[in-house]
């Protein structure tokens, strides 16, 4: 008996991770209104009906994407404190690179959206990467003049507008030189007359 419940936990988590990564996919890809429960449960070959049982409804299910993405890229940045966590500019531009983020692109135009489903989620998101980056900011590594808060800002818009750019043009974009740019803007340090 043990053994059959363990197995059906199993299965349903299994269930559960195959549609966020076919939901997380397609989002990317088309789009959140544009994806339909029959394209994620074909993509999952998984049944339609496993969605809302799994999540409620289409909204639960982004959620579900949003957090799992969200984890993706956090595991990916080093906590504070640890030995990998360096530059705190480092990571959030190594954050542009992973394949997870593409997600949040191609839904920021939805959410920006006033009466979008997704524009409450996103907005929770982007407080999470705003607390994400702030924490990692070391101590004395904020300009002269502004706020940890409004550089963190800062650092996040300036990923976010860097992204976009070099997922729609990425040979137009060099990486390396836009993370020199932010880092000698951050560095400058208030400007006199």
């Amino acid at each position: 008996m043990v053994r059959m419940a363990t197995r059906r936990a199993e299965t349903t988590e299994e269930s559960r991770r195959l549609l966020v990564a076919a939901a997380a996919g397609l989002f990317a890809e088309k789009g959140y209104r544009q994806t339909s429960f029959v394209d994620i449960a074909e993509r999952a070959g998984i049944s339609r009906g496993s969605i809302p049982w799994h999540f409620g409804n289409k909204l639960g299910l982004l959620k579900a994407v949003l957090d799992d993405r969200l984890q993706t890229v956090l595991t990916g940045v080093a906590p504070p404190g640890d030995d990998r966590s360096g530059d705190p500019l480092d990571q959030v531009m190594d954050f542009i690179r992973l394949p997870a983020t593409r997600l949040f692109i191609t839904l920021l135009a939805e959410a920006v959206e006033v009466d979008s489903p997704i524009r409450e989620h996103y907005a929770q998101l982007h407080s999470a990467l705003r607390q994400a980056v702030q924490s990692r900011i070391p101590a004395g590594a904020v300009p002269a003049g502004t706020t940890p808060e409004a550089f963190t800002v800062l650092l996040v818009g300036a990923v976010i507008g860097v992204h976009a750019q070099w997922r729609i043009a990425p040979e137009a974009v060099d990486l390396e030189a836009v993370q020199a740019a932010i880092r000698a803007l951050a560095l400058a340090g208030p400007r006199s007359g």
